[in-house]
C-alpha cells in the first residue's frame, strides 16, 4: 500500500510544479506535510488513500498535542485538502475527507493557565520564618484568591480592604470600582502581613498595601520577579501574575461558577473577554480525554 501513496504524493507534487507553478520549497514543505499524515496514519493502522475525515482529524489534534504552531498546522491543512482535492479530480476516490477540516485561523492562543496542583506548590514555596516570606505568601494568596490584575495589586491601600468582611475594593481601568470576594486562606495570610511584617517595612509613610523590602511600595517588575523565582522553585516556568489570574478565572468555571460572576470578579466590561475561559475549559477537558482515553 505504501507504494501506492507514494506514487499518488509524487503526482501530486508534480502537479504542484506543472500546474501551479510553486516554488520547489514550497512543494517540499508540502511533501514533508503529506508524509508524516502517511506515517502517522500508517501507525494508526490506516492508509494516506483511504483516510477518513475523523481520522485526518484525530491527526491534526496529535500535531497540536505535540506543539506544533498555528502557522505549521495551517499549511498542514492546505497541503491536505490539496492532495485530497487532487485525488478526486484524477478519480483516485470520490469523496473528500479534508472538506471539513478546522483551519487554525479559527483558533484562538489560549493563555496559560497552572493545574491546582501548581498552585498549591507555589503559594507553599515561601519561607513563612522570614518576614519577606510572609508577604509573599500573602500576595501570591491574594492574587490568586481574586484574580486582580497585577496594577491592582501593587496599587492597593489599606483603605480597600474589607477583610473582617471578605472582600476588597478593587479600582480597575478606566478607575471603575468593583467588589471582590477574599476568601479565608487569603484573609489570614495577609492579615499576618499587616499585623507581624508591614509595620517594620513601612513605618507609617504612606498606606500601600503591600511594600518592598526598603518600606516603599511594590512595584509591578518587582512582584513579577518575586513571582517568577518562586515559580522557578517548583519546576513552573515562564509565570507571571497575569497566569495566577487566569488561573483563579479558570479554576472558578472549572468549580461551576457562573460566567457572569467571573466576569465581575475579573472587571471585564465585556463578556466576551471572560468568555475565553470557557475556551480554556473546554480545551483542558479535550487535552484530558485525549490523553486518557483509551480510544481518543
Amino acid at each position: 500500500m505504501s507504494e501506492l501513496w507514494q506514487r499518488a504524493l509524487g503526482a501530486y507534487l508534480d502537479a504542484l510544479v506543472a500546474e501551479r507553478g510553486l516554488a520547489r520549497n514550497t512543494v517540499d514543505a508540502y511533501r514533508g506535510d503529506l508524509t508524516r499524515l502517511a506515517e502517522d496514519l500508517a501507525a494508526e493502522g490506516t492508509d494516506l488513500l483511504t483516510a477518513k475525515a475523523p481520522e485526518l482529524q484525530a491527526h491534526l489534534r496529535r500535531l497540536r498535542r505535540h506543539g506544533l504552531s498555528p502557522r505549521s498546522i495551517g499549511r498542514a491543512v492546505a497541503s491536505i485538502r490539496g492532495f485530497y482535492a487532487f485525488l478526486i479530480e484524477d478519480r483516485r476516490r470520490q469523496d473528500d475527507p479534508a472538506v471539513h477540516l478546522i483551519s487554525p485561523k479559527t483558533w484562538r492562543t489560549l493563555p496559560k493557565v497552572l493545574s491546582e496542583t501548581q498552585v498549591d506548590a507555589l503559594l507553599a514555596a515561601p519561607d513563612l520564618g522570614k518576614p519577606l516570606g510572609v508577604r509573599d505568601k500573602a500576595m501570591m494568596e491574594l492574587l490568586y484568591a481574586s484574580g486582580l490584575r497585577v496594577s491592582e495589586l501593587t496599587g492597593l491601600e489599606l483603605a480597600q480592604l474589607r477583610l473582617d468582611q471578605g472582600f476588597l475594593v478593587a479600582f480597575g481601568k478606566g478607575s471603575k470600582e468593583r467588589i471582590v470576594p477574599v476568601g479565608e486562606r487569603a484573609e489570614a495570610s495577609v492579615g499576618s502581613y499587616l499585623e507581624d511584617v508591614r509595620p517594620a517595612l513601612v513605618r507609617g509613610r504612606h498606606e500601600v498595601v503591600f511594600v518592598n523590602f526598603r518600606g516603599g511600595g511594590m512595584t509591578r517588575q518587582g512582584f513579577w520577579k518575586i513571582l517568577k523565582a518562586y515559580g522557578l522553585d517548583v519546576g513552573i516556568r515562564g509565570l507571571s501574575p497575569h497566569v495566577l489570574r487566569h488561573s483563579f478565572a479558570t479554576h472558578l468555571l472549572e468549580h461551576g461558577a457562573d460566567l457572569r460572576a467571573v466576569q465581575m470578579m475579573l472587571g471585564h466590561a465585556d463578556i466576551s473577554t471572560t468568555q475565553i475561559y470557557t475556551h480554556i475549559h473546554q480545551q483542558r477537558l479535550k487535552t484530558l480525554y485525549d490523553r486518557f482515553h483509551p480510544r481518543a
